[in-house]
């Protein structure tokens, strides 16, 4: 479960539909609130939260179709322990990044 939740998509898009909650968000806005993802990845992205039942999804059948999203109950409560996260992550981001560094140049005078 910790390898669908804990990526990078997974996690902004739950962010995105969040802040549009109790509201729906169509495909491009979504896209749009994600910055760099691609078409393909948030199809996957949505898909996979779909399936878990964290993201419900809503199509009218129009020409061509609009797809709505929102999170479901089950999603809503994944919110808060990911803002948590998110927040960790920003403050050791420096932290990791010179252990990151330190690790790459003790690689290479190793090799």
């Amino acid at each position: 479960m910790l390898d669908r939740i804990g990526t990078k998509w997974m996690s902004m898009a739950v962010k995105v539909l969040a802040e549009a909650s109790p509201g729906e968000v169509r495909f491009g806005e979504l896209q749009r609130g994600m910055t760099g993802i691609s078409q393909k990845m948030l199809s996957v992205t949505l898909r996979g939260l779909t399936r878990d039942g964290l993201v419900g999804r809503r199509v009218e059948p129009t020409v061509p179709p609009r797809v709505y999203y929102r999170l479901t109950p089950l999603g809503l409560t994944l919110v808060e322990p990911l803002a948590v996260l998110r927040a960790w992550a920003e403050a050791h981001m420096v932290e990791v990044d010179l252990a990151n560094r330190r690790s790459e140049e003790e690689a290479a005078v190793d090799a």
